[in-house]
């Protein structure tokens, strides 16, 4: 879709997720390397939605931003910062 290759050639990207939360809420998690390049994909993103998809509801999206303290991978590796 347009969301992946632009997440996919965004500097620092690391991972994307999308939960369903109920009632009608969606949530989307974005992974980086450093908020910067956050901002810059998720720039991209919302006009590529704004553009694209100008027929979904989405809403006014609510941002939130932090860092990584704590991650498990399936492989058994993990760290904490």
């Amino acid at each position: 879709s347009g969301v992946g290759e632009i997440l996919r050639q965004s500097p620092g990207f690391r991972s994307y997720y999308v939960l369903d939360a109920g009632d009608g809420v969606g949530i989307a998690v974005m992974i980086f390397n450093d908020r910067e390049s956050a901002n810059a994909a998720n720039a991209k993103i919302l006009a590529f939605v704004q553009a694209s998809l100008h027929d979904l509801d989405l809403g006014v999206p609510e941002i939130t931003t932090g860092e990584v303290l704590v991650n498990i991978e399936p492989d058994g590796s993990s760290g904490t910062r």
